[in-house]
């Protein structure tokens, strides 16, 4: 057998005080001796080999053992994500969450080609609504696709082939944080429609429009706050209004929809025909829906500025309307909702169940939402007229309703916002509690992973569309509980915009914008970490 001299068993102090013992002998060959014994074990049965193995254990110390472990243990260890193929190889990694993609990067520099791989990503944006395949932006493109429609026939969609898709997903993730942490207390405010109320909110790409019962409209720029353009021409209260690219409509109590250029802010037509105010339109491509308190719906050509169609059938205002470019839907307050053929002029539906006047509208193109001053919301069926859905719980008017993928969000004068199943309607959660709002909703936006709701109680709220929970005040005014408001409120993946004031001199009448956009620069390491912690606060 080997001698005691083969070996460098000897302790060597460390300086802490603790003993070190070498693992790796430090002789380059086997003596004669264990060469012998070594030729003898490989004669031996399997039997005989696992015994002698038995006995050796036994007899080693624990350095020993260690030794005997680093051996062993990585001869059962196989790359198998290398020595796949790649294209399975992608699609064993496919199976990860994001935040483990990112941890398996750093695992060595195969894996982390595999990791980062553009297309890998790319599913992960598109499972998680990122970027291109979010519901905002979805939303963009099908207005997109509405504005050039009547200028050419192929759909104008981004050029999504050269996105950097971790970092779009990374980008996401940050600006979410952002949304939900960042510092708020300086937005840029955007004075100038004095003390009236603003009537009336849109927000594109970098463009705001607010109207007013001033009877005008202002385009604001979203980054400088600066005020672009006055379109002054209506003779009475803005309050309805619409936009898509350069062009915005706008209705007024003096019965007229006006057409103006967002550029030069340049009246380009006057639509005459309402016998009372416009209340509410819808455009859609170059065409333009419009209801109105005369009990009547009108279709417009937007380029040519002429009336091409009239609904007649509501015995009572048109408080609401949505309009896809194919079907024409209306809310009045003779408590019906109609369903329109607006080639043809003729009702296809009449929905009759409400009792009480319909305030407002969704239609996402199979299902359309209702709700009444009965305090219901019902949901419909576009293509039968049939009820689905009845909604209750709220305890009064339901003036806002928004539609993301199968969850429908409600905003209510009870103070509470509700997020249902549209297919099954059921109730999923409430966004109630200590932390909810102490007067009607007013707004409700969705943007990134959250609800935004506005009140008449001064402030705006951030919570998460999955758990419910409540996050943060995005805003508290100071005259909240005095008067102050917030009447309305728009939201891109990136900005807030609020329309706040009061209607007894409290509050000034102003526009705030809050910007959570965010410039992601790649992390060699921590990006896993950032998402292991964003996990655990939320």
């Amino acid at each position: 057998m080997a001698s005691h001299e083969d070996f460098d068993e000897t302790s060597s102090p460390v300086p802490n005080g603790s003993l070190h013992q070498p693992m790796i002998p430090l002789i380059s060959q086997p003596s004669h001796e264990m060469n012998d014994w070594l030729q003898l074990f490989t004669g031996w049965s399997h039997h005989q080999r696992i015994l002698a193995l038995n006995e050796l254990v036994g007899i080693c110390n624990t350095p020993q053992l260690q030794h005997t472990m680093q051996i062993i243990k990585p001869r059962f260890q196989r790359d198998f994500i290398s020595l796949l193929p790649k294209e399975l190889a992608l699609y064993t990694l496919s199976f990860l969450n994001p935040r483990d993609l990112l941890s398996a990067a750093k695992t060595c520099k195969q894996w982390r080609i595999l990791s980062e791989d553009n297309l890998l990503w790319r599913e992960k944006c598109k499972e998680a609504g990122v970027g291109y395949f979010s519901a905002m932006s979805k939303r963009v493109r099908h207005r997109s696709r509405n504005c050039n429609s009547a200028h050419s026939s192929t759909d104008a969609n981004p050029d999504v082939a050269n996105t950097e898709w971790k970092a779009e997903f990374l980008k996401y993730h940050f600006v979410g944080i952002n949304w939900a942490r960042k510092n708020i207390e300086n937005p840029s405010i955007l004075k100038g429609h004095d003390d009236h109320i603003i009537t009336c909110l849109l927000f594109s790409e970098n463009r705001i429009v607010s109207g007013s019962d001033d009877n005008t409209l202002k385009v604001w720029c979203a980054t400088t706050g600066k005020c672009l353009r006055t379109l002054v021409g209506h003779i009475g209260g803005v309050w309805s209004a619409q936009m898509s690219g350069n062009t915005i409509l706008s209705g007024s109590t003096d019965r007229t929809l006006r057409a103006w250029d967002a550029d030069s802010g340049q009246c380009l037509y006057t639509l005459f025909g309402h016998q009372s105010t416009v209340r509410c339109m819808r455009l859609h491509g170059n065409k333009v829906v419009s209801g109105s308190r005369d009990s009547t719906l009108r279709v417009w050509d937007v380029e040519i500025g002429i009336c091409l169609k009239v609904l007649v059938g509501h015995t009572a205002p048109v408080r609401c309307v949505q309009y896809n470019g194919h079907v024409v839907v209306s809310g009045s307050y003779d408590n019906m909702i109609r369903i329109w053929d607006p080639e043809s002029e003729m009702c296809l539906h009449q929905l009759s169940g409400h009792t009480n006047r319909i305030y407002a509208l969704q239609f996402d193109g199979t299902h359309v939402v209702s709700s009444s001053l009965d305090s219901s919301m019902k949901v419909w069926n576009v293509e039968t007229g049939a009820c689905k859905h009845t909604l209750t719980g709220h305890r009064s008017l339901t003036s806002v309703l928004k539609i993301q993928d199968d969850l429908l969000v409600s905003g209510n004068a009870d103070s509470t916002v509700k997020i249902w199943n549209l297919s099954t309607g059921e109730l999923i959660l409430s966004l109630s509690g200590r932390n909810s709002h102490r007067g009607a909703v007013t707004g409700v936006q969705l943007a990134n992973k959250f609800v935004i709701t506005s009140s008449d109680d001064g402030t705006v709220k951030l919570w998460n569309i999955r758990t419910g929970e409540f996050i943060r005040n995005l805003v508290s005014l100071s005259s909240r509980g005095r008067g102050g408001v917030i009447w309305r409120t728009c939201a891109s993946e990136t900005k807030l915009v609020c329309a706040v004031g009061s209607r007894n001199g409290t509050e000034e009448t102003k526009l705030l914008v809050f910007d959570f956009d965010t410039t992601y620069i790649g992390s060699e390491s921590g990006d896993d970490n950032v998402l292991r912690n964003d996990e655990q606060n939320n």
